[in-house]
C-alpha cells in the first residue's frame, strides 16, 4: 500500500468515536484485521511530531503498549510489517519500536518462534542486527546466531548520516531557531544526527552561554506556534536553562513578553531552590499548565 493511502487510513481510524479511552482505543485496534494494522503502523511513523496530538496519540500508545501486552500479537505485526512495507527508514523503526521491547519484556516467550522465523526470512534477520542485548543476557548468544549485523549496521549509519550536516556554531541565532524547529518536528522515522547536534550544542549553551541559549528560546518563540513543539521547548530547553543565574533575565524576559510568559507554565521547577520557586510561582501564577 502506498504512503498516501495509509496516511488515509491512520485519518480515518483517528477519526472513530471508538477511541475515547484506551480501553475503548485497544478494543477497537484489536478487532482490525493484521493488515490494516500493519498499514496504520507504517503510516505513524511518518507522521511528523507536531501532528502527534489527539486520536493519533491514542494510537501511538496503543501500538507502544502491544508488545508488553500482546507479545505474539506484535511479533505478527513485526513480520507483517516485514513482508508489505518496501520503505526502509520506517522497517527500521521496527526495532525500536517493537523487537527491543518484545525481547525485553518476553523474550524467553518469543525467541523460538524468532529463530525459526529468521530461517527463512531475510529482512528479519536484518532486523535483528539492530538488536543489542546485554553479554550475559541469556538471548545475547542465540539472536548473534541469526542477526545480520553488518547489513544493518550500514543501512543504519546511512540512515543517520545527514545530507548537510549542521555546524551549530557558526550559525545566527535565527539559522538556529530554524533549524531546532525542522528537526524536532520530525518524526523518528526521519530524525538524523543532526537532531543530535542541536541537543548538543543546547547543552553546551546551557553550560557556557546561558543568555544565547534565552536568545534562542525566544527566537523560536517568534516562528513557531504548535502546542507540540512548545512544550518540548518549554519542559527541554527552558526547563534546563533556569537558574539562579538566569532568573533575572527570565523574569525581565517575562514581564515583557506574554508569549514567554505562558512557555513557563510547561516548566517543571519542583526541585528548584526555596527562592527560585517563590520567584518562577510569581511569574507564572494560575498558567500552570
Amino acid at each position: 500500500m502506498a504512503p498516501a493511502d495509509n496516511t488515509g487510513l491512520l485519518e480515518a481510524v483517528a477519526a472513530a468515536p471508538q477511541l475515547r479511552t484506551p480501553d475503548e482505543t485497544e478494543a477497537f485496534l484489536d478487532s482490525l484485521p493484521l493488515g490494516e494494522l500493519a498499514s496504520m503502523w507504517c503510516a505513524l511513523q511518518r507522521v511528523s511530531r507536531r501532528d502527534q496530538v489527539g486520536s493519533i496519540w491514542a494510537i501511538k500508545l496503543y501500538f507502544d503498549h502491544l508488545p508488553h501486552r500482546l507479545p505474539q500479537g506484535a511479533l505478527d505485526l513485526v513480520l507483517e510489517v516485514l513482508k508489505t512495507e518496501g520503505d526502509k527508514p520506517t522497517m527500521m523503526q521496527l526495532n525500536d519500536k517493537f523487537l527491543l521491547s518484545l525481547l525485553y519484556a518476553h523474550g524467553a516467550e518469543v525467541i523460538a518462534r524468532i529463530e525459526r522465523e529468521a530461517a527463512h526470512n531475510d529482512r528479519l534477520r536484518w532486523l535483528l542486527g539492530g538488536v543489542h542485548t546485554a553479554p550475559d543476557d541469556p538471548l545475547t548468544a542465540r539472536i548473534a546466531l541469526i542477526a545480520d549485523s553488518e547489513r544493518w549496521e550500514a543501512d543504519h549509519l546511512a540512515q543517520r548520516t545527514p545530507r548537510e550536516p549542521l555546524d551549530c556554531a557558526s550559525m545566527s541565532v535565527a539559522a538556529l531557531a530554524r533549524a531546532w524547529v525542522e528537526q524536532y518536528s520530525r518524526s523518528e522515522r526521519d530524525q538524523d544526527d543532526n537532531l543530535f547536534a542541536i541537543m548538543d550544542f543546547e547543552r553546551d549553551l546551557r553550560e557556557d552561554d546561558p543568555d544565547r541559549m534565552i536568545d534562542l528560546i525566544l527566537e523560536i518563540l517568534k516562528i513557531e506556534s504548535n502546542p507540540v513543539l512548545l512544550a518540548l521547548l518549554a519542559a527541554g530547553p527552558l526547563e534546563d536553562v533556569i537558574s539562579a543565574g538566569t532568573i533575572d533575565r527570565i523574569e525581565r524576559e517575562a514581564r515583557g513578553n506574554q508569549r514567554f510568559r505562558d512557555l513557563l507554565g510547561g516548566v517543571w521547577y519542583y526541585r528548584a531552590s526555596d527562592e527560585l520557586k517563590t520567584r518562577l510561582d510569581a511569574l507564572v501564577g494560575a498558567g500552570r499548565w
